[in-house]
């Protein structure tokens, strides 16, 4: 187990990194680094970042399980979902669900389509899957750019928990507001749906990818399950609270992204719009 003193090193060399928008050798190269440790480290950052005047607004669930793993890097054999803080400074919503966003400062960029949910209502310590979906105000489709600060996108598991759980920017489109039927339906809704990713450089758009579930055990619904079980393993942490944004997991593998590209999606299978975001 990490000393004190070791995870507040990590903690601000970590936040360093992304200041200056510089790649660290992993964390794990230089001593063993369990789960455990890196959601230590997690939490130095957490202080760090409120002490310096940013406020947690939510979490960002990575890794859910239907990702083809070995496409993301990852070098160990731990295969478990991971999640992360979200804040105010790194937050945006999208005006009538077209963006720009500047890629200045972000380490190795890439783009994940995903589905994000706001908790109206604190969930109970022992919420079932279907009581969670009870307590979700709405719905909204985002895009989030995750950045690597480990060289080629290659990591543990462990250390991609420390880094910021890999998040960069949370762009949200349009909410929309779940009726108590569609809340009933979530999970099936959800595991019927699919999404198209699209990328241009001019007025031409190319496919890049198409992302769906495969059943409904392997949805946005069950990662945010996931995330409330793991929190009570997690004392450090508080648990799942009202007013809370959970961005879900991606529906794609996640692409590089470069100033200039214009990145787009659609939905079927779900009453969502998709987004256009510009990148500068």
């Amino acid at each position: 187990m990490l000393m004190s003193s070791q995870a507040s090193r990590y903690a601000h060399q970590l936040l360093d990194a992304r200041a200056n928008t510089r790649l660290l050798p992993l964390l794990s190269s230089s001593e063993p680094l369990s789960v455990d440790d890196a959601y230590d480290i997690a939490r130095r950052v957490l202080d760090i970042r409120v002490a310096q005047g940013e406020q947690p607004i939510g979490r960002k669930i990575g890794f859910t399980v239907h990702k083809t793993w070995s496409q993301y890097g990852v070098t160990d054999d731990v295969r478990i979902p991971i999640w992360a803080h979200i804040y105010d400074s790194t937050v945006r919503f999208a005006e009538d669900n077209h963006g720009k966003q500047c890629l200045a400062g972000a380490l190795q960029p890439r783009i994940e389509p995903e589905i994000v949910f706001k908790l109206g209502q604190t969930p109970s310590p022992d919420a079932t899957i279907d009581e969670l979906a009870e307590c979700i105000e709405w719905m909204a489709h985002g895009f989030e750019i995750v950045a690597c600060p480990f060289a080629n996108w290659e990591f543990t598991v462990a250390d991609s928990i420390a880094a910021f759980g890999l998040h960069g920017t949370l762009i949200i489109g349009e909410p929309h507001v779940l009726s108590s039927a569609t809340r009933h339906n979530l999970a099936q809704i959800l595991a019927g749906a699919s999404v198209s990713l699209s990328s241009s450089t001019d007025s031409t758009g190319t496919l890049r990818a198409a992302g769906f579930f495969n059943n409904e055990a392997d949805s946005p619904q069950h990662a945010l399950w996931h995330l409330h079980q793991l929190l009570k393993t997690q004392p450090q942490f508080a648990p799942l609270q009202a007013g809370e944004i959970i961005t879900t997991g991606t529906w794609t593998d996640a692409y590089p992204i470069a100033a200039g590209q214009t990145w787009i999606t659609a939905f079927s299978g779900v009453a969502l719009p998709g987004l256009t975001v510009s990148f500068v």
